[in-house]
């Protein structure tokens, strides 16, 4: 019985995506940027720019509750239920972009040196898990830099950096698709609201 001899080639190996560019239409146009690593660090561009800039957005956000805390008798006139669905239209739509937001309705970005703990696939609130790689990428998305690696970065630039330590709370999920913003600010002005109260029961 003869064997069969492998047939040696000592020219460059010809690999399946070459066989594909090959095989494809020849036209005048010329996609940009068709690398998925480069898809895939451009998807992250923004939320990693909040990041590296959290101080000044911890700034911002201060100053914008503060104002969404002065129109709360507007809110309030009108009817919180009826302001959430234009308020929630702007909400997603800014913070996706600027966070890559899932619109959960408990926003802790101001403890998370701004990122989005969501966007862990695992949706840790509570720091990161024990398979983050050598690198700081997540273990379940090779690409993407750990959110938790990235939200202590971030809470090292704000001012009060030792929010990161508090201990959250699990998801409520019946909050999902909620308005952050005015739930924040109907709590802020009910425990303003119940400071000011005068205090029953005092001794005379």
């Amino acid at each position: 019985m003869s064997e069969t001899t492998p047939v040696k080639n000592d020219g460059p190996t010809v690999t399946q995506a070459t066989l594909v560019k090959k095989a494809a239409p020849k036209s005048d146009y010329k996609p940009a940027d068709v690398s998925p690593q480069r898809r895939v660090q451009r998807s992250f561009a923004v939320r990693l720019w909040s990041i590296r800039h959290s101080r000044l957005l911890e700034w911002f956000y201060s100053r914008f509750a503060d104002m969404f805390l002065l129109l709360h008798p507007l809110w309030r006139g009108i009817g919180y239920g009826r302001v959430e669905a234009p308020i929630k239209f702007v909400e997603k739509r800014v913070k996706g972009f600027m966070f890559d937001c899932r619109m959960c309705g408990q926003c802790i970005l101001s403890s998370t040196g701004m990122s989005c703990p969501m966007n862990c696939p695992k949706q840790l609130r509570n720091g990161p898990c024990g398979g983050v790689r050598a690198n700081g990428n997540c273990e379940v998305e090779p690409d993407m830099p750990c959110v938790w690696v990235k939200a202590w970065e971030g809470s090292q630039n704000m001012v009060n950096s030792d929010k990161i330590l508090a201990v959250q709370k699990p998801v409520d999920q019946s909050l999902r698709e909620t308005s952050a913003w005015l739930r924040v600010t109907a709590q802020a002005a009910a425990a303003r609201e119940a400071a000011a109260a005068p205090k029953t029961g005092a001794a005379a």
